[in-house]
């Protein structure tokens, strides 16, 4: 269908242009050049082919729309009120202030609809819509029948140089083309600058030859300020590619109208009063009216609101219609877009007893997948090159490939990311943001830290994704300390609204799961061991699932030894290295800190009472511990190269040793008599809880 200009069109872009101006201006903050220069390729796209309602906004085959240049963010905000959705012109006068529903990066889950993934970091929603491309193609698989195409919707993304700078990009672009995702198409917003100036100075690769070798469909434009046509007919021929996804490079003129257009003044500093006075007056707005949207604009995009909304009434009659021939299929879809788990879906998960024999954290969490795969249908799972090693695949899972590879199909649940953890995390981001799935990956836990920016915004986001972070600590052995990650669990655990599990045993493995899967609006990571694990006496999934508890309880006691994992059982046996000395010692397991911090204030100190010593013990460093012990155990630095029995022997974390050191922690508190606070109650005691 060939390119039919409308009326409104260049009005529509001009309004656009000159909101972004004011926008940036009142708050005396923020980019608005992107937004100007990107204003027809945003109009263009909402106005001819974007198919979403802000009258139905969570529709699930809505079309989605990334922003991946977050910081040209006022551009969206214009485009969601423009369309109907819940932004009003107040809104956009309170861009970037305090409690405002216009932050200065786009943030999902924040209030504001049309906003489907938290962008800023760059990199991350380009690599966040490979994700949404992903879990549409998924669907389609999953559910689409003869005459019912219920999931055809696409992922548009707008990007910038910064974007194509950063490395998650790289690595998600060549996934993308390897999954050959038809349904996914990138407007690169290629206006030759960045916050240091013309990218001359830093960025001047062929763009599109290197798209073209990771295998996308790669098309150009090189007039983004006035080619209408051109772009239409460029996303037009991108519909019609469906087995590879598109790159459509376009060429800009950054702060478009502007005195100083084309220059990185514009990038990310309001224009000066005088130049938004000769903007608008060169548009044919009024320069002493402000926040102006003309009644013929707001007319034109409530024609293109209701073409949204009909298209969404004739989704939800089809799906009515589908309901009768395929009640199944119907229920099943029906109790995901609900975010409803599957009733019951707790009865797969193993429980063991102390008979039972010992095995490797890892290889629990294999087990609990595989039932987890069967009662959860949509558990996503995957792993980064490590499959053999995380044990995240289950006996018959399909990996989710294109057909024409032969290697699995897209109704496939197993996705093979290859060496690319941070595309990896992103992507699990963009999967959930899609509202049908929990996606679960693995990777040593010590790479993760090559996520962390993406882990960082699924809690930040309050996306639902799991981490299968396997060879948790230096048990994992030979492979030596560029692998042990001594480290990393204090920096995830200190990021708010994530979880961070170490289970000791099979059932603390299957509690980890049980509130990973239960927790809706927060990530999960779960640190397992290489080396095996003895099932615990005292151990249930019930106490596990409250993030700490008592796993054996004294009377009278003289100390208490807390742990996490692998060091657990460690400290059981310490406890019996004690009790030669006439010392008693309580054992708690703290499976999940996040979750233990959330119980009421009575459980926590009947957990980690005052009266005798704590002492914490860990194969990590101390970080964070203070909050739960008096005397930490543990790695005061990096570990080393050596079987996993010689390492825990080199850094006295054995049994021996760690008594030794509670001993002496008893008799400097009953010598110094001084009454051991539990640092539970100190806390409660400052944050008003006591």
């Amino acid at each position: 269908m060939p390119f039919t200009p409308s009326p409104t069109d260049e009005k529509a872009i001009a309004t656009i242009r000159t909101l972004a101006a004011d926008i940036v201006a009142k708050s005396n903050s923020g980019h608005p050049g992107m937004p100007m220069g990107m204003a027809p390729i945003a109009h263009l796209l909402f106005s001819r082919f974007y198919t979403g309602s802000g009258k139905d906004a969570k529709w699930i085959n809505r079309d989605r729309f990334v922003l991946s240049n977050g910081h040209g963010c006022a551009l969206q905000y214009i485009m969601l009120h423009l369309l109907g959705y819940n932004l009003s012109m107040d809104d956009l006068k309170s861009f970037r202030q305090l409690d405002s529903k216009c932050p200065g990066h786009p943030e999902t889950n924040h209030g504001v609809d049309g906003i489907e993934v938290t962008t800023g970091p760059l990199g991350q929603g380009f690599s966040n819509s490979v994700g949404l491309a992903i879990a549409q193609a998924n669907a389609a698989a999953t559910f689409n029948k003869d005459g019912f195409e219920l999931f055809n919707n696409k992922t548009y993304t707008f990007l910038g140089d910064g974007c194509l700078q950063e490395g998650v990009a790289s690595e998600a672009a060549s996934l993308a083309g390897h999954l050959k995702l038809g349904n996914l198409i990138c407007i690169y917003d290629d206006n030759h600058i960045s916050i240091d100036g013309d990218t001359a100075c830093s960025f001047t690769e062929d763009v599109e030859q290197r798209f073209l070798a990771y295998d996308w469909h790669v098309l150009a434009v090189n007039d983004g300020d006035k080619d209408l046509a051109g772009m239409y007919a460029a996303i037009e021929e991108a519909h019609k590619v469906t087995d590879k996804p598109t790159l459509i490079r376009l060429k800009t003129t950054i702060g478009f109208g502007s005195k100083i257009q084309g220059g990185a003044g514009t990038h990310g500093a309001p224009l000066k009063a005088d130049d938004i006075v000769q903007l608008k007056e060169k548009f044919g707005f009024n320069p002493e009216e402000k926040f102006v949207v003309p009644d013929e604009v707001y007319a034109a995009y409530k024609e293109i609101q209701q073409k949204g909304a009909d298209a969404a009434s004739k989704w939800h009659k089809q799906f009515d219609e589908f309901k009768s021939k395929f009640s199944a299929e119907h229920k099943e879809l029906s109790r995901r877009i609900a975010g409803e788990l599957p009733q019951g879906w707790e009865s797969a998960l193993p429980t063991y007893s102390p008979s039972d024999s010992a095995v490797a954290s890892r290889k629990l969490s294999e087990t609990v997948l595989a039932k987890l795969a069967v009662a959860i249908p949509e558990l996503l799972g995957g792993s980064a090159d490590l499959t053999g090693s995380n044990l995240t695949r289950w006996g018959d899972a399909v990996d989710f490939q294109h057909p024409s590879t032969r290697l699995g199909d897209y109704s496939g649940r197993y996705i093979r990311y290859g060496v690319r953890e941070h595309a990896m995390g992103a992507i699990m981001n963009g999967l959930n943001a899609y509202g049908l799935f929990i996606p679960t990956a693995g990777t040593f836990l010590n790479f993760v830290s090559y996520a962390i920016g993406a882990v960082r915004l699924s809690a930040l986001s309050k996306h639902q994704v799991i981490w299968v972070a396997t060879h948790d600590s230096i048990g994992l052995g030979e492979d030596g300390p560029t692998h042990q990650p001594v480290e990393t669990a204090s920096a995830l655990r200190a990021i708010p609204n994530l979880d961070f599990w170490r289970p000791a045993d099979g059932n603390e493995t299957s509690a980890a799961y049980k509130v990973a899967i239960e927790a809706r609006h927060n990530p999960s990571v779960l640190a397992l061991t290489r080396q095996n694990l003895p099932q615990l006496e005292g151990s249930s999934i019930e106490k596990a699932a409250k993030g700490g508890y008592v796993l054996k309880e004294v009377e009278n006691a003289d100390i208490t030894l807390a742990a996490t994992g692998s060091e657990v059982a460690i400290c059981v046996d310490a406890a019996k290295e004690l009790e030669k000395q006439g010392l008693k010692a309580r054992i708690v397991s703290l499976p999940c800190m996040s979750v233990f911090d959330k119980q009421p204030i009575d459980y926590r100190l009947s957990v980690l009472p005052s009266g005798h010593p704590i002492l914490g013990v860990e194969a990590y460093g101390k970080h964070g511990w203070a909050q739960y012990c008096h005397v930490f155990h543990g790695m005061k630095g990096f570990g080393a190269s050596a079987p996993a029995p010689a390492l825990y022997k080199k850094f006295l974390l054995e049994p021996q040793p760690i008594a030794e050191k509670a001993s002496k922690v008893v008799a400097h508190y009953k010598k110094s008599n001084v009454a051991a606070v539990s640092p539970i109650e100190l806390e409660a005691a400052f944050s008003g809880e006591a």
